[in-house]
């Protein structure tokens, strides 16, 4: 295991900036920061770097940023949390996942979230497309009121997002309750606090993923 980056040090500060940069890609986050304002109150990105959150907290008079990735020891992170406290940005560590169905407990938990954080805010994963997807989905429907069916816009390749891969779980968890749930008269909320199966949306979206895959092999399709 690698020894904890130390940041106050010169030879730390060096090694944080090298996992950003390298490790972390974040030289290809340079000069696209897929960054969009979704409402008055709330934008959605990539990987910011401490000088993107230098100019997002003047510019946007940001409050808060919400890590869709989880705390790190790694130097990306470290750096990212220097940055929110040099310049007054309260980080939320919110965690998520882009190739798996969401907990049940992690919905419920993203409404409570955005009630209580203060605006304007931004919320990022690593390339701002498919964790940051799942959760402006949930942001423009438990905040925004939109209906999940216009909220899960969010979702798109305008992002990003490619629903065609593992990703495309993501996709099906917001189809399970438009075809199970709001036909029963079910809000979003209720559908996922008392019936949501998590393992059997997850194993049908997988059944019939796969069944795509090889029918695109057979075709010897790309």
């Amino acid at each position: 295991m690698a020894d904890p980056i130390d940041i106050s040090t010169p030879a730390g500060r060096l090694r944080a900036r090298r996992d950003l940069v390298w490790g972390d890609h974040g030289f290809l986050r340079a000069r696209f920061r897929n960054l969009h304002r979704i409402s008055p109150e709330m934008y959605r990105a990539n990987q910011p770097s401490p000088e993107q959150i230098a100019v997002y907290a003047s510019e946007f008079e940001l409050r808060t940023v919400i890590n869709l990735r989880g705390a790190s020891p790694k130097g990306y992170y470290l750096l990212e949390k220097e940055a929110c406290e040099a310049h007054g940005v309260a980080l939320v560590d919110f965690q998520v996942f882009s190739r798996d169905s969401p907990l049940r407990e992690t919905v419920l938990a993203a409404r409570d979230l955005f009630d209580r954080i203060a605006y304007p805010a931004l919320m990022h994963c690593k390339s701002g497309a498919d964790r940051a997807g799942l959760m402006a989905t949930l942001y423009m429907h438990f905040r925004g009121n939109q209906p999940i069916d216009e909220a899960r816009e969010q979702l798109s390749l305008k992002y990003l997002h490619v629903r065609e891969g593992k990703t495309g779980l993501l996709d099906f968890f917001f189809d399970a309750y438009l075809r199970e749930g709001q036909p029963a008269g079910l809000t979003f909320f209720d559908w996922v606090e008392t019936v949501y199966d998590r393992d059997a949306v997850k194993q049908a979206f997988l059944k019939n993923w796969k069944a795509k895959l090889n029918i695109d092999r057979l075709l010897r399709r790309e």
